[in-house]
């Protein structure tokens, strides 16, 4: 084809392209659309391969309805990511398992294997750029016909350049290339992604359909090791200007592992069928906490999961400047239950501006796929999670240019915690850090109670440096200077502390969040007087604010302090703390390495004896 004599393609890319015209170079989204459905005309249609000893397996089946695909797997494992589906390939600097190590094996074979097989099928050959058009990185997807939807999804995701307006002398620095039966002969089932690093293109081999760690995370991580490279990073968080309704703003950028609240910190708070907002729920009294809100900030959301912290974007106000790195937003909707949890979302996607592609929902062809229905994984027990991809462009209010970030929160899931039954559920509702524990925070990134996302979570475990490592093929120190660093270099943006489910005896939600949203945006800031904090008891959840005043309505002291919660007490939050203390102590041994900053090694000594909070601050004052 002609089109790929504009392209600069590594070796074995063009000896599989080499002659072959039985490729598709999409030229539209709509095709895109009618590929993931096995054709125009197709309402309905099975992804299936040929497996050796297994017969023809359905991987996918994909369903017409009249807001989108819908997209569901048989396999009920192959509904969300695994969180151990990475290998590296190649002998470069890494603190991940290798595949000869996990497999006894070198990857040639198994690499030349898949190629092979790709020689054998049509293709769908997409050129697309990876972080954006902008400031974003040549790469390439190559997947066999009948998985279409894969291939939409990604152009949602990431984008797309049609085959007319590639440009001459276009060369990926990444190919992804998809071989979704391999995970039966090779890999016993489970979701596999390779990595093979190598000094003229990253090449990532994505051997099942489920998008999260290939499409999703696997061009994250081909980010993350650009950034290495170059000296910066790609922060895992969402990212939000807030309008408030006396038109002052603020931006916040919200990350934490898998779980962590994320999207939700670019949602509208939810309410009540009456308005109101319910702000918690002791669960052992049942006794709730309702407010009254007339009138909520305008958001404007920038990032939803990925967010691009590049040197070219930095100004000289010294805070942290984001653009998105994606082009479209995977968005979890496990905790819409019925019509009206979130209108903003559900009118989206119910009369979304062209058709979406759903995962996970149950929806017959035809139909209007609802947010609420979810696939059933057994009798009674929906799908954790269930996903649309909604381009930003579909998003109001969207933002698309570079913005400083005046705020850095970091969730966490929290379990319910109390004096009979103590959890690291101790945290409040809303606590300041000083720049160094806000660091270490990144550093331990804690995945947390009940996590949606991954398919295993057992208590409280590390997602690892950034909260990004299970995307990262490097090292851990590497990143962790690198985070430091981008800390040191953006005094001027503040740090908070925010935990979503629940606070103590108190089931919350995301509703911390969302509160504090509202509440720092009318103040102007995380700035507060010495006044307005006092220490934690828990010197790693930084200050504790004495009191938060939201639309006339000052909040219980119980959020903000969960040792005064009676369920709780001196003796539940101390044992909290001490739960949580072990844990960072236990993670930050994996950064004990002769690389690590000398900054760094002082702020995890502090840790280690058990410093207090000013100690963290005399490091790295909170600047004024």
């Amino acid at each position: 084809m002609d089109v790929l004599k504009k392209m600069i393609l590594p070796e074995a890319l063009e000896k599989l392209l080499d002659g072959r015209e039985d490729i598709i170079i999409p030229e539209s989204r709509t095709q895109l659309l009618s590929l993931a459905l096995g054709g125009e005309g197709r309402d309905f249609f099975e992804v299936e391969y040929q497996v050796p000893d297994n017969g023809v397996v359905v991987e996918a089946t994909v369903s017409l309805c009249k807001n989108g695909a819908v997209v569901n797997y048989p396999d009920i494992y192959m509904r969300r990511r695994d969180p151990d589906c990475m290998v590296i390939a190649d002998d470069g600097r890494s603190d991940k398992e290798r595949f000869s190590d996990r497999y006894g094996d070198d990857f040639s074979a198994l690499r030349n294997k898949a190629l092979h097989w790709l020689t054998e099928r049509r293709l769908i050959v997409m050129p697309f750029m990876a972080g954006g058009n902008n400031l974003g990185y040549p790469a390439i997807l190559i997947a066999p016909e009948n998985a279409g939807f894969f291939a939409a999804g990604l152009a949602d995701l990431q984008g797309f350049i049609p085959a007319r307006e590639i440009p001459d002398g276009f060369a990926p620095r990444a190919v992804i290339y998809l071989a979704p039966p391999f995970r039966h002969t090779h890999f016993d089932g489970r979701q596999m992604v390779v990595h093979n690093r190598q000094s003229d293109v990253y090449e990532l081999f994505s051997f099942n359909l489920y998008p999260g760690p290939s499409a999703k995370k696997g061009v994250y991580g081909v980010l993350i090791k650009i950034g290495e490279e170059e000296g910066w990073i790609t922060a895992h968080g969402s990212t939000v200007k807030i309008i408030t309704p006396y038109d002052n703003s603020i931006s916040i950028m919200h990350e934490g592992a898998s779980g962590g609240g994320k999207s939700e910190m670019i949602e509208e708070i939810h309410r009540e069928l009456d308005g109101r907002i319910l702000v918690a729920k002791n669960l052992i009294t049942d006794e709730k906490l309702l407010i009254e809100m007339s009138e909520t900030c305008e958001l404007r959301p920038v990032t939803d999961d990925m967010a691009l912290c590049h040197p070219k974007l930095q100004t000289e106000s010294k805070k942290l400047v984001v653009t998105d790195a994606e082009q479209g937003w995977f968005l979890r909707t496990n905790h819409i239950t019925h019509y009206g949890t979130d209108r903003y979302l559900e009118n989206m996607c119910i009369h979304p501006k062209e058709p979406l592609i759903f995962l996970n929902y149950d929806a017959a062809v035809g139909s209007t796929c609802l947010l609420w229905e979810h696939i059933m994984d057994a009798p009674g027990k929906p799908c954790p999670n269930p996903r649309v991809i909604m381009p930003r462009h579909h998003v109001p209010n969207v933002v698309s240019t570079p913005t400083e970030v005046d705020v850095r929160s970091f969730g966490v899931r929290t379990p319910p915690c109390t004096a009979e039954h103590p959890t690291y559920g101790i945290i409040g509702m809303l606590h300041i850090l000083p720049p160094a524990l806000a660091w270490l925070w990144r550093l331990v990134a804690p995945r947390g109670h009940d996590n949606p996302s991954v398919t295993e979570t057992d208590g409280m475990e590390s997602e690892g440096v950034g909260s990004y490592w299970p995307f990262a093929t490097g090292k851990k120190v590497d990143q962790a200077n690198l985070l430091l660093n981008q800390i040191l270099q953006t005094p001027n943006t503040r740090y908070i502390l925010l935990p979503n489910q629940n606070i103590g005896a108190y089931k919350v939600g995301f509703m911390p969040q969302w509160i504090a949203r509202e509440y720092l945006a009318r103040r102007g800031g995380a700035r507060f007087s010495t006044e307005q904090i006092r220490e934690s008891k828990c010197s790693l959840l930084g200050y504790s604010l004495k009191s938060i005043k939201v639309e006339g309505k000052i909040l219980p002291r119980e959020l903000l302090e969960v040792d005064r919660q009676p369920e709780v007490g001196d003796a539940g939050f101390d044992a909290g703390a001490m739960i949580l203390s072990q844990f960072f102590k236990r993670e930050l041994e994996k950064f004990d390495a002769p690389d690590l900053d000398p900054l760094g090694k002082k702020i995890i000594e502090l840790c280690k004896s058990d410093a207090g909070v000013k100690d963290y601050e005399a490091l790295i004052p909170i600047h004024l």
